[in-house]
């Protein structure tokens, strides 16, 4: 490592010795400037392959990850519940810290998106949409105005407060559907969508990613769309890595690294 990639590593060390120190990681004023610390360093533009990370430093990038998704559940929590307790809760969504950056995303991903679809899909999956579905909200409302969405989480409270937030729209209401379900148990029903976007979070240890994957191999419709969600450089010590030879029954269409504050990389994959 050079003297740059050193003191990003060994910042993001140190800040990962106080965050695995919290008592708990709900948003705070404390949680929150301890994260926003992370998030700065690893969108630095210092370029490190984490692979060649030393046993010590990838055991501390797969706890943080771990922590970060976390936080990240609970932040997502937090605002959706807040946002949920105005009028017209999606008026409000831009309260959300991290909104600006979710409209640049599916900026991204729905141009990405309209270069590999011979007409705008009618159908879309999203897998692992959490209690603040922001990119499904986000498309729904700018990008794909008539297409349906259909979210998919584990965790049932998630499904609930994420339908608070768009019960009362009068169009996103009609276009949104939540399924409690855990993705490796749903088959049939992945044939019906046009294209499938994979949660940043859905599988945290590369095994499970693959795992999961493969059963969108398995099951989606030949021809369909598969968009996921990554990480290069050093934002992967946020978020977990997909390398594209893992995409089985898969042709790799396109990878996109982000230089912005946008934090995932984006690849988009057709099914065989």
């Amino acid at each position: 490592m050079d003297y740059q990639q050193e003191i990003l590593v060994g910042k993001v060390c140190e800040l990962y010795d106080e965050i695995s120190s919290l008592e708990n990681l709900n948003p705070s004023k404390h949680v929150n400037t301890l994260f926003t610390q992370l998030v700065l360093t690893c969108t630095s533009p210092c370029p490190i392959d984490v692979t060649k990370l030393c046993k010590r430093v990838h055991e501390i990038r797969s706890k943080l990850i771990k922590l970060c998704g976390k936080a990240e559940g609970l932040l997502e929590s937090h605002f959706s519940t807040f946002i949920a307790s105005h009028d017209n809760p999606l008026n409000h969504i831009s309260l959300f810290p991290y909104y600006s950056n979710y409209l640049k995303l599916g900026q991204l991903e729905f141009d990405m998106l309209i270069k590999h679809c011979n007409q705008v899909p009618t159908k879309v999956a999203f897998v692992g949409s959490g209690p603040l579905p922001l990119t499904s909200i986000v498309l729904a409302s700018y990008h794909l105005r008539t297409t349906c969405f259909h979210n998919y989480d584990i965790d049932p409270l998630a499904n609930s407060k994420a339908l608070n937030l768009v019960s009362s729209d009068p169009d996103l209401s009609k276009r949104m559907f939540f399924h409690t379900a855990d993705v490796m148990e749903v088959s049939n029903g992945l044939k019906e969508y046009e294209v499938v976007f994979l949660a940043a979070l859905v599988g945290m240890e590369r095994e499970e990613k693959v795992q999961a994957i493969d059963h969108l191999a398995k099951h989606m419709a030949p021809g369909a769309i598969l968009l996921l969600r990554s990480a290069h450089g050093a934002r992967a010590f946020l978020y977990p890595v997909i390398d594209p030879c893992d995409l089985h029954g898969f042709d790799v269409l396109s990878v996109f690294h982000p230089t912005d504050e946008v934090i995932n990389s984006v690849i988009i994959a057709r099914k065989y």
